[in-house]
C-alpha cells in the first residue's frame, strides 16, 4: 500500500471521519492501542498480503 492509496482512502472519508482519524493519530498511545488490537493486526496482515 503506497501513500497515494492511503491519501485516496482518507479523501473518501467524510469530514467528520477525517477529524476522528486525525484525532486518533495525533494521540500516540491511542494509535498504538488501536494498531495492537487483533482486528487491526488482521487488517494489516491482509493489506501486506499475509495469510
Amino acid at each position: 500500500m503506497d501513500k497515494n492509496s492511503v491519501d485516496k482512502m482518507f479523501n473518501n472519508l467524510s469530514p467528520e471521519q477525517q477529524k476522528q482519524v486525525e484525532k486518533i493519530l495525533s494521540d500516540k498511545a491511542q494509535t498504538e492501542k488501536i494498531l495492537k488490537s487483533p482486528q487491526a493486526q488482521a487488517i494489516i496482515k491482509k493489506l501486506m498480503g499475509e495469510k
